[in-house]
């Protein structure tokens, strides 16, 4: 008779980068980004050193993927009632999220920790996700819908080009330029 299989939904992986995860924030916001070390973190969290390095190999691949995990979004976008609002609205409020200090960060640490780009597509994902979600909703209603590329390319690409180039003047008035400039031009 074969041994089962051990099933652990969640299990120690799960928990283990909860745990460092944690740690990372706890320490960031404590001893500041730049003390962080991973015999620091690995104390913290409960775990040894090793157990960290055979994860993520490095303390910037750790920081890329706890960057990834905040970059992730908490809600569904908002339902404004048409698709110009609910995107501008979301472009809004992606813009904010990104050109803050904390949001600069987070995109700095998840591409540097990021050899093979799985990373900066997760946070790709993360915004065609939300897109997705505004196109289905206002295709329910009976509005015509750019596909999910389209907005990445004419909306998220220009906003992500100018926060890590150039970061001035970047408001909401630059991402309801945007979304006009697209959802306004000749087909």
């Amino acid at each position: 008779m074969s041994p089962r299989p051990m099933v652990r939904p969640g299990g120690r992986s799960a928990r283990v980068q909860a745990s460092v995860h944690a740690a990372v924030r706890e320490l960031e916001s404590e001893v500041g980004r730049e003390a962080l070390t991973v015999p620091m973190v690995a104390t913290r969290a409960g775990v040894t050193p090793s157990t960290i390095y055979r994860r993520w190999g490095d303390l910037q691949e750790l920081l890329s993927d706890v960057a990834v995990e905040r970059l992730r979004p908490e809600t569904p976008p908002e339902d404004r009632g048409n698709l110009r609002s609910d995107l501008e609205a979301w472009a809004e409020q992606f813009l904010e999220e990104m050109v803050s200090p904390s949001g600069r960060d987070y995109i700095r640490d998840a591409l540097l920790g990021d050899p093979d780009g799985s990373n900066a597509g997760q946070c790709s994902a993360y915004a065609a996700e939300q897109i997705d979600v505004i196109l289905a909703r206002a295709a329910g209603r009976g509005e015509d819908t750019p596909d999910v590329e389209t907005v990445l390319d004419h909306v998220v690409a220009p906003v992500m080009y100018r926060v890590l180039f150039r970061p001035d003047r970047l408001d909401a008035a630059y991402a309801h330029r945007l979304v006009t400039g697209f959802l306004d031009a000749p087909a």
